[in-house]
């Protein structure tokens, strides 16, 4: 059975072709949704959109930076020009790179905290200004790929998971600033993901001992995000909003 066509004749920009970007610009396509996919690697989101388009669907990918503010904006504008509107918006970027040397608020470097500051809050606050006027216009929807790191407190990575906390902040408040306008807002808190860069760095027997301590039977796959991102889009999603939703398998148990 095909996938129902909830997204005819709309929009979406999806910031951030990494696994999970990529596979939902795929779902949000499949349910009829025009795709604008932007990534740092201007030539995968160029890919992936080509390959997205034999499929009959329309896509375009082009280069963005999230830490640049006129580039967010020049990303919103394409979709705009390319396809005449703008409906959604998935804030899907992160600095993968500065995540490497994140430790503990002793060690923490501060250029490492100012270069994942810039992706992972200010590049997805750029997204939700620039999108703004569109969302309201449209009375559309804005997702954010958050993470349970905004919750659970870990020895390292502080960086990254008071970004992911700054960004469950901004949904919530786009949420309590316009959804009397119609514009919903919510963050996705994904678990552990294999992506296909996931996958090739992490040696199986590590991801069996995940697996083994894990309430499901399956680690998560890119799909059960984009389906997420789809549903929040959808008219399935219109009485969500400014929640922080956990697909994880079962991991975070929060209340």
């Amino acid at each position: 059975m095909g996938l129902m066509r909830r997204l005819e004749g709309k929009v979406a920009v999806v910031a951030g072709a990494g696994g999970i970007g990529t596979a939902t610009a795929e779902r949000l396509a499949a349910e009829g949704c025009a795709v604008m996919l932007g990534d740092l690697d201007g030539a995968s989101a160029v890919t992936a959109a080509a390959a997205i388009e034999t499929t009959g669907s329309p896509c375009a990918g082009m280069a963005y930076d999230a830490a640049d503010d006129d580039a967010v904006a020049g990303l919103v504008a394409a979709a705009v020009d390319r396809f005449g509107r703008l409906d959604f918006m998935h804030a899907n970027a992160a600095n993968m790179r500065a995540i490497r040397e994140d430790g503990d608020a002793m060690t923490l470097s501060l250029d490492t905290f100012d270069a994942t500051v810039a992706v992972n809050m200010r590049g997805t606050l750029s997204c939700a200004r620039h999108a703004l006027p569109h969302l309201v216009a449209n009375r559309g929807a804005f997702v954010v790929t958050s993470s349970s790191a905004a919750h659970m407190g870990e020895p390292e990575r502080v960086a990254y998971a008071m970004t992911k906390a700054a960004v469950n902040a901004l949904v919530r408040h786009i949420a309590s600033r316009w959804g009397k306008e119609g514009v919903r807002a919510n963050a996705i808190a994904p678990g552990m993901v294999l992506t296909a860069q996931i996958k090739q760095s992490m040696p199986q027997e590590f991801q069996d001992r995940v697996l083994a301590a894990h309430r499901h039977w399956r680690l998560g796959e890119s799909e059960d995000i984009a389906a997420m991102v789809a549903m929040l889009f959808s008219p399935d999603g219109e009485w969500i909003n400014g929640q922080v939703i956990a697909v994880d398998g079962g991991a975070s148990l929060r209340p």
